[in-house]
């Protein structure tokens, strides 16, 4: 009778174990999908007004360097960088500009600026970086 009654306890904790975990696990799944849906319709709202901005701005510039083609004499140096300043860069929000993972590049740099950039911030982080403390 004893060994009935253990087995029926064991039986009942296993039960409430298993319940409590199937529970916990869907509302940490459903609170994590209404995150990312959130933050995809955050993406795609700031991009419905970032994108148009950026493409005038890009405009903006091919006029300017076209006409700074023109005056300068068809000075390449002169035009360059006003032309990748104003059509370089992101043209739209992403999920990783919302979440901080990326930066938004609205200004464009030239693939040589680029590379020295994410060269500087690798090392930065790789200094920044420290252990954690021994208990």
């Amino acid at each position: 009778m004893r060994d009935r009654m253990q087995g029926r306890l064991r039986g009942l904790v296993l039960a409430a174990l298993v319940t409590g975990l199937l529970s916990v696990a869907p509302a940490a799944h459903a609170e994590s999908a209404a995150r990312e849906a959130g933050i995809g319709l955050g993406s795609f709202f700031g991009s419905l007004v970032y994108g148009p901005v950026k493409m005038i701005y890009a405009a903006g510039g091919l006029v300017v360097g076209g006409l700074a083609y023109v005056v300068s004499g068809g000075d390449g140096e002169v035009t360059g960088p006003i032309i990748n300043a104003s059509v370089r860069g992101d043209y739209m929000i992403t999920p990783d500009h919302i979440r901080g993972e990326k930066e938004v590049a609205f200004i464009g740099r030239s693939p040589e600026n680029q590379a020295a950039r994410s060269q500087a911030q690798a090392q930065t982080q790789q200094e920044s970086w420290e252990p954690p403390p021994d208990f």
